[in-house]
């Protein structure tokens, strides 16, 4: 690999960006995706290898390309070291996810009470701008206290997370609504939030409901139920074909 390919990788990489390594297996030409314009074809099956997240190896024209995804970690921050946020953290891990609870409120946020998740016990203004949520991570704020939930929020709107929900009513929803206009949100961005929080499977407990948000943090991320088409199609048949490695 040439020094300039590593070290733009590497910037990608650090930046927490995805991004795709594509090498010509006969000469070892190497591109990376999306930051290079690509035959159509072969962007297509970098597309399909990071939403995969696997390498693949491709066909396009008789040439073998090797295509290696490297996609940010999967994130999640909760904002309320609540019931809710206990539940929710045995199932990250699973799922793929390494989540993050900030709550200011110390007694809450104890590693006996959120084993194995990574704690934040500043204001969720600070703790955002530490954490800096990306097009990898899902935000949800569990507190129904405006002083803590409302900064996470206006926070998350400005960034690309690709998941935001909050815990409340539809009427405690509204008064939130105004207050992120307040802060110069308009209706296109608030449209991102997910309230009432979670898919509507009837939940009552802590449990089903951090369940429901779970389903619904995956369901945003696989584009399915929430009227989003699925990420990952299968290539046209034709000139290109992929196996997928190990």
């Amino acid at each position: 690999m040439k020094a300039e390919t590593l070290a733009r990788l590497q910037a990608e990489r650090a930046a927490q960006r995805p991004v795709v390594l594509l090498t010509r297996l006969s000469d070892g030409e190497q591109h990376l995706w999306p930051q290079e314009a690509l035959p159509a074809m072969l962007a297509e099956a970098a597309r399909v290898a990071l939403g995969a997240e696997k390498a693949a190896t491709v066909m396009l024209d008789g040439e073998a390309w090797f295509v290696h995804p490297h996609n940010p970690p999967l994130r999640i921050i909760v904002v309320g070291a609540v019931h809710i946020a206990q539940a929710m953290a045995p199932m990250a891990a699973p799922l793929g996810f390494s989540m993050a609870v900030v709550d200011p409120r110390r007694a809450f946020a104890t590693e006996e009470r959120l084993p194995g998740v990574t704690l934040s016990t500043d204001w969720p203004d600070e703790a955002m701008a530490a954490l800096k949520p990306d097009i990898r991570t899902a935000v949800v704020t569990l507190t129904h206290d405006p002083k803590l939930d409302d900064p996470a929020l206006d926070a998350a709107l400005r960034s690309e997370a690709f998941y935001i929900g909050a815990l409340g009513s539809r009427r405690t929803h509204a008064k939130r609504v105004a207050r992120l206009k307040d802060l110069g949100h308009d209706d296109a961005a608030i449209a991102r939030i997910h309230a009432p929080v979670g898919l509507d499977i009837g939940a009552v407990t802590a449990a089903e409901i951090a369940l429901s948000v779970m389903a619904e943090i995956v369901a945003a991320r696989r584009g399915a139920a929430l009227g989003q088409p699925r990420p990952l199609p299968a290539p046209e048949q034709g000139r290109v074909s992929i196996g997928i490695g190990a």
